[in-house]
């Protein structure tokens, strides 16, 4: 089987993990009740996840694939209120069905994982994921090492910030209301959530005309 293909189908089975943990609730939800959403066998099931529990990773995973692509994308010239809003935008116009319908089921893991300690889990692992990839963006935006601890701070500290806007916001949209504080451009709020939680290092705009020297003592 070809890795895009393993991706498709552990992402297909996900999906249908996902739908069956938020109606029927996790304990309810068994292996062979998933194999039997998807229409493959258990032992199928069994070779691609190490537990029913995972099976909710990949859906998860991707919920917060868009925030990587956009950050990955970030350009020097751009401050990341700018940059995030024109990437709503550019999101909005592009997802299909298929894409909103992943989002809302991310939305809805991330909010099982609440009470759920094996959802809350695979939202964790999605976290590290983001953490790992955030310092590494900031430390090359920075001119500096992802290896050095001021990184490693600012990347933990900026990823823990996507993290608690992202269960504010999902909990939030599954009640159908703006959650408090966050009213109006919801994506700058985000923006600023990473500013603030990083001392201001990581958010604006850089300009390459600065001295190196000089640009490496500003904030981004």
């Amino acid at each position: 089987m070809s890795e895009r293909r393993r991706h498709r189908l552990r992402l297909e089975i996900s999906r249908e993990a996902s739908r069956l943990f938020w109606e029927h609730g996790v304990a309810a939800t068994s292996g062979d009740r998933i194999a039997e959403a998807v229409g493959l066998s258990t032992r199928t099931i069994w070779r691609h996840f190490r537990s029913k529990e995972s099976c909710a990773e990949p859906i998860v995973t991707q919920g917060v694939e868009w925030e990587l692509r956009a950050l990955r994308s970030w350009p020097r010239h751009l401050s990341l209120e700018d940059h995030l809003a024109a990437e709503v935008v550019r999101y909005d116009n592009a997802a299909d069905a298929g894409a909103q319908a992943d989002t809302l089921l991310a939305v809805r893991m991330i909010r099982l994982a609440d009470h759920e300690p094996s959802i809350r889990t695979a939202w964790l692992m999605a976290c590290d994921q983001v953490e790992r990839e955030m310092t590494g963006i900031i430390a090359q935006r920075l001119g500096r090492s992802p290896d050095e601890l001021a990184m490693r701070l600012h990347g933990a500290a900026a990823s823990a910030a996507f993290r608690v806007v992202n269960e504010e916001l999902g909990a939030a949209a599954l009640r159908g209301v703006e959650p408090e504080g966050l009213e109006g451009e919801v994506i700058r709020h985000v923006a600023r959530a990473v500013r603030d939680a990083t001392g201001g290092a990581i958010g604006d705009a850089i300009n390459d005309a600065v001295a190196p020297a000089e640009n490496s003592r500003a904030p981004s």
